[in-house]
């Protein structure tokens, strides 16, 4: 039995005959998302083998199945990063995981640097692109089951599922812009130099997740969809220092908007 077999043996047992459609994992400060979720089952990561306990504050290291939007969803409430010291393939167990629970679509949230000068802290930033600067792929060695050798990346964020966020977007007065997320390694912050360099490359804001999540849900033929919180301007835009504590805060401010999109993505599909 492969890691991810294992681990959806273990999740299948807590969830009583539920059959999740959608997966959601939820990035520093904004595990309030998994609140919103009614009926709710919680299933420790200490109960999955193969699931790391989160170091990092804001990961609370537990899936949560249950009722939203009208739709039984899957949220897994912190992630195991690859700064923490896991391996690419460690750090996307949990979204291999859900393509052997037989989940399609993939909808990921991060906190985030704002390279866009004009993003300041509290935008949600809807992620039309990546560039995976990571230095790691998950895909690397051999082929997982159920999962293509060159998946192709031309649009890993879906079109009609980025439609239906700007729709609900506008309905609900949600102001949201859009841009390219920058993956890095971590777990330092950037400098004024690294941020110019992203900026010429094409990036609208940088983190330390996502990137890879999204490779290896392409892999398994899952849809995409992908919200940045700007948490903060980057280094050398601003003469403010940054701090966590600065991106669970302003996380924390942005997180029920985000929800609120996410929901009705979910109902609308």
């Amino acid at each position: 039995m492969t890691a991810p077999e294992a681990a959806a043996e273990a999740i299948r047992r807590r969830m009583m005959g539920r059959r999740p459609e959608v997966a959601i994992t939820l990035g520093s400060g904004l595990g309030g998302l998994a609140d919103r979720i009614t009926d709710a089952v919680r299933i420790p990561y200490r109960e999955i083998p193969g699931f790391h306990a989160p170091s990092v504050e804001g990961h609370k290291g537990e899936l949560v199945v249950g009722q939203l939007g009208g739709k039984t969803v899957l949220a897994q409430s912190g992630r195991f990063h690859m700064y923490e010291g896991y391996s690419a393939s460690e750090s996307v167990l949990p979204v291999r995981t859900f393509g052997v629970l037989g989940i399609n679509t993939l909808i990921v949230t991060n906190a985030a640097g704002g390279v866009n000068r004009a993003f300041g802290p509290g935008t949600i930033m809807l992620i039309t692109d990546h560039i995976n600067l990571s230095g790691r792929t998950p895909l690397e060695g051999p082929v997982m089951a159920g999962e293509q050798r060159f998946p192709d990346m031309t649009t890993p964020y879906d079109a009609e599922l980025r439609g239906l966020a700007r729709t609900v977007a506008d309905r609900e007065g949600i102001a949201m812009a859009e841009g390219v997320y920058l993956a890095l390694l971590g777990p330092s912050y950037e400098t004024s130099a690294e941020v110019r360099m992203l900026a010429v490359l094409g990036a609208d804001a940088v983190g330390m997740s996502t990137a890879v999540e999204v490779i290896a849900a392409r892999a398994r033929g899952m849809r995409c969809l992908g919200f940045s919180t700007v948490t903060n301007a980057a280094t050398g835009t601003t003469t403010e220092l940054l701090s966590h504590a600065e991106v669970m805060e302003v996380a924390g401010q942005a997180g029920n908007r985000v929800a609120t999109i996410i929901e009705g993505v979910i109902a609308a599909l």
